[in-house]
């Protein structure tokens, strides 16, 4: 970076170079701050959480239901089939059941969210809360 030269012959422009010491300079500082400040967000609320002494409560293996929708869109409980005012009516019952069973949805892919949607509205609808998704797990490349 040459501010000046010793040919005064030549007419002077303006000057080409970028100047990036100063920001060097600051990105530094701005590191060595980051730095310290650091250790200080990881710190944790420190609690005296109160004692309690309480039986565990015995987790009766709960009854699963598999409810499978094909790529047709035809829904089966526990693999027979159900139209849509049985599957109602079977959720109702099972809502009522102590613990509920958790539903398990097994659905095509080619099935249509619609229905996928629709069946889960349902479930919720007449008070059924465990729901989970049946997948099949992705097959390692050799």
């Amino acid at each position: 970076m040459a501010f000046g030269s010793f040919n005064h012959h030549r007419n002077p422009g303006p000057m080409a170079d970028i100047n990036v010491t100063p920001m060097v300079d600051v990105m530094l500082v701005l590191l060595v701050i980051f730095i310290l400040a650091a250790p200080m967000f990881t710190g944790s609320v420190q609690l005296e959480l109160p004692k309690a002494q309480a039986p565990a409560t015995p987790s009766a293996p709960a009854a699963t239901v598999t409810l499978s929708i094909d790529g047709k869109g035809k829904i089966f409980w526990n693999n027979d089939p159900v139209d849509q005012a049985a599957l109602d009516a079977r959720f109702v019952n099972a809502a009522k059941l102590d613990p509920q069973p958790e539903l398990q949805l097994r659905a095509d892919k080619d099935t249509r969210y619609e229905i996928v949607a629709q069946v889960m509205a349902a479930a919720q609808s007449n008070g059924l809360t465990k729901l989970g998704f049946v997948t099949d797990p992705k097959k390692e490349k050799k």
